[in-house]
Parts: structure tokens; C-alpha cells; sequence
């Protein structure tokens, strides 16, 4: 039976939508399933701030009645104006082993995105960066943390088969942690003389805010400006980030870089992988999930250790300011056992941001990739 397309529209359709990924990989045991509420929040156009410049629509496929795929369409005209392009994104694409299917949902979002007058389609991407994007093309064999997509192998064979080219690949880096070296310390202490900066160590969300205000999430907005797809953000998605991320954050992994006027001039942060929490409760906090997910978050010892972002402003760049993120970092992932840490996509392309990581033994263990079609 042909396939057929369903626009959604509804809640109880987008939580369908939702579902639809948890049901394909139920039998994968590499598959971080979502955080419930945070799929819901997303979606929200209400809630989600950047819903005050983009608009998206969600499809689902259906064949016999049964869900076999879906896909969103999202136009974030912030980021085309800023790159100057007509881009329509697709993202939150999965589906089964069948070329029907995934070219159903491909063409439904290129015919909506085509009715809006974009020229091309790009993805898999989110609204933005802070958003999951880039289609798994090496790495299967690793478990997926929270902050990144996984996919089956044959994704790539039906983004070929559409022909879709690559437009961007990223790669994702295996940190094995060992105590700061002496290196590490001399270079750390001539770049905070020579740059005069230091490493402000606060204990809280709110001590940052009170001592800060947001202009942490202004280092992060100008630091990652130039990097693909980037977005401006708002005032209140700063704030909208700022306040759902950073109160669950473990200070101790938290490093705030500070010139001599009291200005942050480097973030870094990161947090303990809390995936296999996220398995064992499906990714919902009740009834019993949100036990799960506190317990991984507080733990005072772990494996395993997500690096989430460093991010440098502009003008302090190329001054060696990320040696001393490691500088302050390393002690303590020896204090909390952690074995691996596991960096976030880099831009195959970031030499800069690639190059931070030779303080510590390392391997590239992942790669993904954002594709994009001209129409």
C-alpha cells in the first residue's frame, strides 16, 4: 500500500511524534530516547522562544494504518537572514528501512518549504545549535549520550538516494582524563599573567547570575557566531536556555574565565552522562524517572563525563585560554573517577577548537553530517 503523509497538528499527534523514535529503537541498545518534557517543550509555541521568528511543521508516514516515519519542517528565517539563504531544515527525521518512506517525508517537507518560498532543504538540524543535528555516519557501535542524535546505518543510504550532498560534517572526540601535567600549569599560569585572567569558581546558578547577570550566555552567542548555521540569540532565549540547563549543572565542572574588569571571557562546562538514567525511565520523570535522573546528576563518582561546550570571546581568542578550562577541570575528574569524557560535535573544519584537545589522549570516535539539496 502507498504511503500515505499526515500533517500534525494536535498534542496527542505530537506525542505520537514523540513516541514514534522511542518505538523504532526499542530493541537498540546505543539509543538515548529524549527527555520527555523537553521534546514537548520544544515544540511549544508558546513556550519556545524561538518560535517568535521560525515556524515549523511536523508530518508523520503511515502505511496499512501503521506509523512507519516522520519528519519536521522548520524555517528559522533568523538564521537565513543572517546567512542570506532560503533554507527550509528538516529535522526529528526517522523511519523505517524502506527508500518509499523516507522519500515521502523528504518531499513533504521540500513541497511545504517550497510554498513558503525557500530554495533549498538542509538537515537533519534543529531550530538551532542548541537543538541535536547531524546524521550519525560513523561511531554506531558507542552508546548515545543525551545531547546527540542517533540514527541506524541506513540513513545514509536514503539521504543518497535522495540526493541530498553534504553541507557540513562534524566529528565527535573519546577523552581519556589524567592529572594536569606540568606543561598544563606553566602554560595556564603564563596565559592568565600575560592575558590577565583568572578562573572565578562559582558554586551556583544563582551566584553566576548575581555576579554576572546572563553575559555568560553573551560569551557563548559571540563566540559561536561564525560556526555553521548559527543563529543570534534573543534576550529571552538566553534566558530560556540559561534557566532550563544551568540550575542542574555540577558547579564543580563549571569554569568562568574572568579579565581584570570582572567581564567572563571563557565558559566551559559539562556534566556526567546520565543516559543510562535516561534508558532505564524512557526519558519520563514519572513516576520514577525523576529518581533516576537526580541520582545521576548529583553522583559524586562516574565513568563517564559529557563536555558540553568551551566557548572563548572573540577577542580573547588565539591566546590559549582553553588550557586553562583544562587546568582548572582535570583535578576534578580524577576527584570523581571519571574514565571518559566524550566531547560534543566539532566542525571538521574548527582546527582551532580540534586542536584544544591535545592536553589529553584522545580519539575520534564519531562523525555525523548536515546535508543540504538545492530546489
Amino acid at each position: 500500500m502507498a504511503v500515505e503523509i499526515r500533517k500534525i497538528s494536535n498534542r496527542s499527534g505530537l506525542k505520537a511524534f514523540i513516541q514514534f523514535a522511542n518505538d523504532l529503537y526499542k530493541d537498540c541498545p546505543n539509543y538515548c530516547p529524549p527527555l520527555w518534557f523537553d521534546e514537548m517543550n520544544t515544540f511549544d509555541r508558546k513556550r519556545n522562544p524561538v518560535m517568535e521568528f521560525s515556524d515549523y511543521q511536523l508530518f508523520m508516514a503511515y502505511r496499512d494504518g501503521k506509523a512507519v516515519g516522520r519528519i519536521a519542517a522548520i524555517i528559522n528565517s533568523k538564521a537565513n537572514e543572517a546567512w542570506k539563504v532560503k533554507k527550509v531544515r528538516f529535522g526529528w527525521m526517522d523511519f523505517i528501512d524502506d527508500k518509499e518512506v523516507s522519500r515521502a517525508l523528504l518531499d513533504a517537507v521540500k513541497q511545504w518549504g517550497k510554498e513558503r518560498g525557500m530554495t533549498s532543504m538542509n538537515g537533519p538540524v534543529g531550530f538551532t545549535d542548541w537543538d541535536h543535528e547531524g546524521l550519525l555516519l560513523e561511531g554506531y557501535e558507542y552508546l548515545a549520550p543525551l545531547a546527540s542524535l542517533y540514527n541506524y546505518p541506513y540513513y545514509a543510504d536514503h539521504m543518497d538516494a535522495y540526493g541530498l550532498k553534504k553541507e557540513a560534517d562534524w566529528i565527535e572526540l573519546q577523552l581519556t582524563p589524567t592529572m594536569p601535567t606540568e606543561r598544563i600549569h606553566r602554560m595556564a599560569g603564563i596565559v592568565k599573567e600575560r592575558s590577565h585572567v583568572r578562573v572565578d569558581k562559582v558554586k551556583s546558578s544563582r551566584e553566576l547570575v548575581r555576579k554576572y547577570g546572563n553575559t555568560f550566555m553573551d560569551v557563548l552567542d559571540e563566540a559561536y557566531q561564525k560556526l555553521y548555521n548559527f543563529q543570534p540569540m534573543t534576550e529571552r532565549q538566553k534566558l530560556y536556555y540559561r534557566d532550563m540547563y544551568f540550575p542542574i549543572l555540577n558547579f564543580d565542572f563549571v569554569t568562568i574565565i574572568v579579565n581584570e574588569k570582572d567581564e567572563i571571557v571563557g565558559v566551559g562546562l559539562g556534566m556526567p552522562d546520565i543516559s543510562d538514567a535516561v534508558r532505564k525511565c524512557g526519558g519520563k520523570l514519572f513516576p520514577f524517572g525523576w529518581y533516576h535522573l537526580l541520582k545521576a546528576i548529583n553522583a559524586k563518582k562516574m565513568d563517564k563525563f559529557d563536555l558540553l561546550l568551551v566557548a572563548v570571546r572573540p577577542d580573547y581568542q588565539d591566546k590559549g585560554i582553553n588550557c586553562i578550562f583544562f587546568d582548572d577541570q582535570l583535578p576534578y575528574f580524577m576527584k570523581y573517577g571519571i574514565k571518559e569524557v566524550e566531547t560534543t560535535s566539532i566542525l571538521e573544519t574548527n582546527m582551532k577548537n580540534i586542536s584544544q584537545f591535545q592536553f589529553l589522549p584522545n580519539k575520534q570516535h564519531k562523525r555525523r553530517r548536515a546535508y543540504v539539496m538545492d530546489f
